[in-house]
């Protein structure tokens, strides 16, 4: 028989749920693999949450807005042949963040960690040196744990029979995880405000700093040593451009269709449920949200009740707006602190509501990309951490919240921002989840707050359902652009090494 004639028969397929990040580098990969490959989504256009509004001359990134570790997609180029550059482009960007206290306190975080520790050292009260022990601290536990918490499946014995398992073991006190990043950072810092700046990468994972552990003090060593990044054409360009890698690859993309369940039978995977049609395949990976993925599409199988019921990941009320106005004060990224951190935490986590005071986050792409808004305008991307959708009266939380912000941004800037407002679009946590399949609205599926959190994460495969895959932010190693991406590389990995196949 002819050999290309023999491969194309027992050529493997797979059938991936949901175009999101995670689905799109997994797709890529298993591709690459030499899997069949066919992606369902529900929505008209891939990206997940990562999407894009275009209305009266404004552009906005709807999702994730802040681009870190390009070396992961980077890689999916690589795998696959391919000269990023055809695809995707990307700056470097000098200053991090600018982040705006109550007092009128003003610090700009520059990428290089030379200048922010100088910076730093003229508006905090820290020596400079104490800041660069700080990331090299961060450093240390990032490389100490990589390996083991972000690339590999945690849910594996292998992963633990390695040389990098036994380094993390040695290391364990370094990894500070018996106590809180907020006490992490209290220890290390005596100015309330550094503490406070430090205090806010649990955000990162939607988590409280006051209870997720002090081993994620390493997230500062992401955005200080591999830096952060600018993609041309706005955060959506990233989804863009794996959709377009996937297209040239071969795999095929069904829009518009929704998925209504995984065929299992014997406990082995056989295909999904579209349209009243089964469509058979040797592997099925969901990049759906992981409760949602019990819930809708495995009705008769059951849930691991005690990992779905984890506390959720913070969720989002975000204003999208278009401002008649260049506000030279602000970059890229901007952060307006709220003047009580650990209120506003308790308000999320413990009573499910939005305090008065919330820390209020700014995204303006047009900053760099001109054409996402009129000549003399901006358009910003306005966010504040809020819980997930538990039945809360959100049209009066959103009223009271717009009101507050508007406040509290025109009294830091010396601007009236509400009569500079000529387009506003809003994305809450019931739109979120029902856009998304996430459940609750979560941003990154459960939350980060206790040391055992990254290993009740699901894992990437199923216990009981051969062939049954997961990826994305509700499973391992977690949400945001980076670990999706990692989570679709983890998936591939036990798919290609699973002797079941």
């Amino acid at each position: 028989m002819n050999i290309h004639l023999w491969h194309m028969m027992n050529k493997k397929s797979a059938l991936i749920i949901g175009s999101g990040i995670a689905g799109l580098a997994t797709a890529v990969r298993l591709k690459n693999q030499g899997f069949d490959v066919q992606v369902f989504e529900i929505n008209k256009t891939p990206g997940g949450k990562l999407t894009e509004i275009s209305e009266n001359g404004y552009r906005f990134d709807c999702g994730p807005s802040l681009f870190t570790m390009p070396q992961m997609i980077e890689e999916l180029f690589t795998v696959s042949k391919k000269q990023r550059s055809d695809y995707f482009e990307y700056e470097r960007k000098e200053i991090i963040c600018n982040y705006f206290y109550e007092d009128n306190t003003r610090f700009t975080a520059f990428a290089d960690k030379e200048k922010f520790a100088k910076k730093a050292a003229m508006t905090f009260d820290v020596d400079a040196i104490d800041i660069i022990n700080y990331f090299e601290k961060s450093k240390k536990k990032y490389d100490l744990t990589t390996s083991l918490f972000l690339e590999k499946s945690l849910h594996k014995l292998s992963t633990y029979l390695s040389i990098d398992t036994l380094k993390a073991i040695a290391g364990i006190s370094t990894l500070e995880i018996n106590t809180s990043l907020h006490k992490v950072n209290t220890k290390r810092f005596k100015d309330p405000k550094l503490i406070q700046l430090f205090d806010r990468f649990a955000t990162y994972n939607g988590s409280s700093p006051y209870r997720t552990p002090g081993i994620m003090s390493m997230i500062p060593h992401l955005e200080q040593h591999y830096g952060t990044f600018f993609p041309k054409g706005g955060m959506y360009s990233i989804a863009r451009s794996l959709y377009r890698l996937a297209l040239d690859l071969g795999v095929r993309f069904h829009f518009g269709e929704k998925v209504e369940q995984i065929i299992v039978k014997n406990n082995n995977v056989e295909g999904v449920l579209v349209n009243d049609k089964e469509i058979k395949a040797d592997v099925v990976i969901s990049n759906m949200d992981i409760v949602s993925t019990y819930s809708k599409l495995l009705p008769n199988q059951k849930p691991p009740g005690k990992i779905l019921k984890q506390q959720r990941s913070s969720s989002a009320l975000i204003f999208y707006w278009g401002i008649r106005r260049v506000c030279s004060e602000l970059d890229l990224h901007n952060i307006f602190f709220s003047n009580d951190y650990k209120k506003e935490f308790e308000f999320i986590f413990d009573k499910k509501q939005v305090t008065d005071d919330p820390t209020i986050y700014i995204n303006i792409s047009s900053k760099n990309e001109c054409q996402d808004a009129p000549q003399g305008c901006e358009n910003w991307f306005v966010m504040i951490n809020v819980p997930g959708n538990e039945g809360q009266d959100w049209d009066n939380i959103i009223a009271k919240s717009r009101e507050n912000i508007t406040k509290k941004i025109s009294r830091i800037l010396g601007v009236d921002i509400k009569n500079l407002i000529e387009f506003e679009e809003i994305l809450d946590p019931r739109t979120i989840e029902s856009k998304t399949q996430s459940y609750q609205g979560s941003l990154y599926g459960s939350s980060s707050n206790n040391k055992y959190a990254a290993f009740l994460r699901h894992p990437n495969f199923s216990r009981n359902i051969r062939n049954l895959y997961f990826c994305g932010g509700s499973v391992h190693p977690g949400g945001g652009i980076p670990l999706c991406l990692l989570s679709g590389k983890i998936v591939s990995e036990l798919i290609q090494n699973d002797n079941r196949l």
